[in-house]
C-alpha cells in the first residue's frame, strides 16, 4: 500500500459491488472455517479439558460472526465460496489434528490463524475506509478483528507460545491461512 490514504488500487481490482461481494464471500469463509477449526478441536479435546470452555467461548464468538456474514451474503446476494467444502473438511481437520497435540498446540493453531485474519480483516477496513457507504460493513469488519484479537491474546495466555515446534507449526498454519483467504476470495 502506498503512502496516500484509501486503498492501492491495481489493474483487475475488484471494485462496487465486486469488491464487496469478495469481501462478504472470503469473510464467510473464513469464519466458517473458523467454527470448523474448533469444532475439530472440541472434539478431540472433550467438554473437561482445562481450555474447553476458551476453546467453547471463542467457538460461539466464531458462530455469531458466521452468522452476521451469511445474512450480510443474502442481503447483498453474493454467492459463497466454491471451496466451502474444502474448508469444512481442511478447518476440522486441523482444529482435531492441533488438539491432538495438546492443548498448547491447539491454542498456537489459535494464535496463527487470529494472526493471519488480523492482517486480512485490517486490510479490508483500510479499503472499506475509503467507501463511505460501505461504513457498516467497516463497522462489522472492525468489531470482528477486535474480537479476532481477543482470541489471539486468549490463545496466548493459555501457553500457545510453549506448544512443542510452535514456530514451525505457527508459520505452515499462517501460510495456509493466508492461501485460504488468497483462493476464497476468488473462487
Amino acid at each position: 500500500m502506498s503512502g496516500r490514504p484509501g486503498p492501492a488500487w491495481i489493474p483487475g481490482d475488484p471494485h462496487g459491488e465486486a469488491l464487496i461481494d469478495r469481501i462478504l464471500r472470503v469473510d464467510h469463509a473464513g469464519e466458517f472455517g473458523a467454527t470448523r477449526i474448533y469444532a475439530g478441536q472440541l472434539a478431540v479435546l472433550g467438554r473437561r479439558q482445562p481450555a474447553a470452555a476458551q476453546i467453547r467461548h471463542m467457538a460461539a464468538q466464531e458462530q455469531r460472526h458466521l452468522e452476521t456474514f451469511e445474512k450480510l451474503m443474502a442481503a447483498r446476494r453474493a454467492r459463497p465460496t466454491a471451496l466451502s467444502p474444502l474448508w469444512d473438511i481442511a478447518g476440522f481437520g486441523l482444529g482435531a489434528a492441533t488438539a491432538m497435540l495438546g492443548e498448547r498446540a491447539a491454542m498456537a493453531c489459535t494464535v496463527a490463524v487470529e494472526e493471519a485474519i488480523d492482517e486480512h480483516y485490517a486490510g479490508q477496513a483500510r479499503t472499506l475506509e475509503a467507501l463511505p457507504d460501505e461504513a457498516a460493513l467497516r463497522a462489522v469488519v472492525e468489531e470482528f478483528r477486535a474480537e479476532e484479537l481477543e482470541h489471539r491474546e486468549i490463545a496466548l495466555a493459555h501457553g500457545a507460545e510453549q506448544a512443542p515446534g510452535y514456530e514451525i507449526l505457527s508459520a505452515a498454519i499462517k501460510a495456509g491461512s493466508r492461501l485460504a483467504i488468497w483462493l476464497s476470495e476468488r473462487i
